[in-house]
């Protein structure tokens, strides 16, 4: 790419697609072929299934309890064409999470692959590692850790009233778009329960390094976030990220609760 392209220096700061330049009429060859590229990772993050057993043997190996619960969505496509069934438990979920004798923690902590299997598959795992690390260390307690294929945001709402949490987190797979196709979110609820809004839930987006925010810098926000939350008894738009620099440190492991 030549340095006197006035785009240039722009690209640089930013993976839009600003400034693709043409051919004739048309879009150049390289660029249509790249964006052609990225619309099929973006379709087959959606529709790719995500298998959950890996996942649960991967923490088990860790120490940790995870919990399989489903929705009564069938598969990919369903899930697309009903979001109100990815927002709650299958009743089945639902009576094992009532049956369940533990002690309330501070946090629910769910995971699901919502709109990008491929987010949950490449770095769920490892930001998983660096929220229950950030937990630990300022001593905030988890209950066994939800894998729930599938979902939406809003069925963190009821897991964590059916676990008697404090607060609610649910990692989950981001809409893809053409910039990025493995971008994963993080959503806080405090008091959870069947009816909040999303105007009660914070958000932190575009995890997935390192084009996007790191494991630790985004574990660290969501332990400011559920800390602030806590203290506060507020989530949502009155509650705002004023960590600024500050970071989470050290390399302590939890054991979970069971």
């Amino acid at each position: 790419m030549s340095t006197r392209d006035p785009w240039f220096e722009l690209r640089r700061y930013t993976q839009a697609r600003i400034g693709q330049g043409r051919a004739g009429c048309a879009t150049p060859t390289a660029a249509q072929l790249e964006f052609q590229l990225a619309h099929a990772m973006a379709r087959d993050a959606v529709h790719q299934p995500w298998q959950v057993e890996p996942f649960a043997e991967a923490l088990t190996a860790k120490g940790w309890y995870p919990l399989q619960l489903a929705t009564a969505i069938n598969d990919r496509q369903h899930y697309l064409q009903r979001p109100d069934l990815g927002r709650c438990l299958d009743q089945t979920s639902r009576d094992s999470l009532q049956m369940l004798d533990l002690p309330a923690s501070d946090v629910a902590l769910i995971v699901t692959n919502g709109l990008s299997s491929t987010a949950v598959i490449e770095h769920g795992l490892a930001l998983l590692t660096a929220v229950v690390a950030a937990y630990a260390d300022c001593s905030l307690s988890i209950g066994p850790i939800c894998l729930v294929p599938n979902a939406r945001v809003a069925v963190a709402d009821e897991i964590g009233r059916l676990l008697a949490a404090k607060v609610s987190v649910i990692i989950v797979g981001e809409r893809p778009g053409l910039s990025a196709a493995d971008s994963l979110g993080m959503y806080l609820t405090y008091a959870p329960q069947p009816g909040k809004t999303d105007a009660e839930r914070n958000c932190l987006s575009n995890i997935r390094p390192p084009a996007g925010m790191d494991y630790h810098t985004a574990a660290a926000k969501l332990a400011y976030l559920t800390q602030q939350a806590l203290n506060r008894q507020i989530s949502g738009v009155g509650l705002k990220d004023e960590m600024g620099e500050t970071a989470l440190t050290g390399n302590s492991d939890l054991v979970i609760r069971i």
